[in-house]
């Protein structure tokens, strides 16, 4: 299955993605639907009203998750780049839902930064409450995934040794269109081709499978500090070929179009703009 949140003229609605129409799932967005036990027999036989596809409105796809958890430092390749050791546990820093952005949504760039940077990422979407979970229980836990662009203010992010205040800018990180079941994509450790492409040119490329901590593993670790709930989302980490590491660096200026895509997940495609 697909599900959403769409922006329409009477608020957000959950909808699920049947051949070429969005159905409403009953809730206003994506976390409430989440927070029913039975969310997926509901999705499965929803009759709601209808929505055409083209033009859709994507909002954030959960717009309220009581947390965001990132990864940094989970791809070998990235890891290198950046001239750091391979971690022994993850490296987890927040987002909040106000840095949260709709997956076609325009990316404002900081009148505050000249290093605006790209990450794609593939993320895990919670669809039951867990709490130290076992491995089996952390798999059960995963709803589906989606894509987020962990859009980096990196003269911020390096201002101290802590990430936080260059990763949580308002309204920077485009999550979605879809949630997209482990069904579809092979699993709840799927193995699928990721990438970042700046004005037709693409900057990263890899496959989740050779994520250091993997999906699972990484439910499991987090939800051992603090439990985890309905629409809650972990960012898996974003591969080689940031723009801070390029030699000479390359960063956004305002006016690319800059698409990260996940096979078979989908894709955010967001134009940046320069804040007044």
């Amino acid at each position: 299955m697909r599900l959403a949140t769409i922006r329409t003229t009477d608020g957000t609605r959950a909808v699920k993605l049947e051949n070429d129409k969005l159905v409403d799932l009953g809730a206003p967005d994506l976390g409430t639907f989440l927070a029913h036990l039975d969310w997926s027999t509901r999705a499965s036989t929803a009759s709601g009203p209808t929505y055409a596809v083209d033009g859709a409105d994507f909002a954030p796809l959960v717009p309220n998750p009581s947390k965001v958890l990132c990864v940094g430092h989970n791809y070998t390749n990235h890891i290198k780049e950046m001239g750091r050791e391979l971690p022994e546990y993850p490296t987890l820093f927040p987002k909040f839902a106000d840095t949260l952005a709709g997956a076609n949504d325009p990316i404002g760039k900081p009148r505050e930064t000249s290093a605006l940077d790209w990450e794609v990422e593939l993320v895990v979407v919670i669809g039951q409450p867990v709490r130290r979970a076992t491995e089996q229980e952390a798999a059960a836990a995963i709803a589906g995934f989606t894509v987020m662009n962990d859009i980096s203010v990196r003269d911020w992010q390096f201002r101290t040794i802590e990430w936080t205040q260059g990763k949580i800018w308002d309204s920077s990180a485009p999550v979605g269109p879809y949630l997209v079941t482990p069904d579809e994509v092979g699993g709840v450790r799927p193995a699928l081709r990721v990438r970042t492409i700046v004005d037709g040119r693409i900057m990263q490329e890899d496959n989740t499978g050779t994520l250091l901590f993997d999906p699972v593993e990484l439910v499991r670790y987090a939800s051992t500090i603090i439990r985890l709930n309905p629409g809650d989302l972990i960012a898996t980490g974003t591969p080689a070929g940031v723009g801070h590491a390029r030699d000479p660096k390359v960063y956004l200026v305002g006016g690319e179009t800059l698409a990260t895509e996940i096979d078979g997940v989908g894709a955010c495609t967001n134009k940046i703009v320069e804040e007044s």
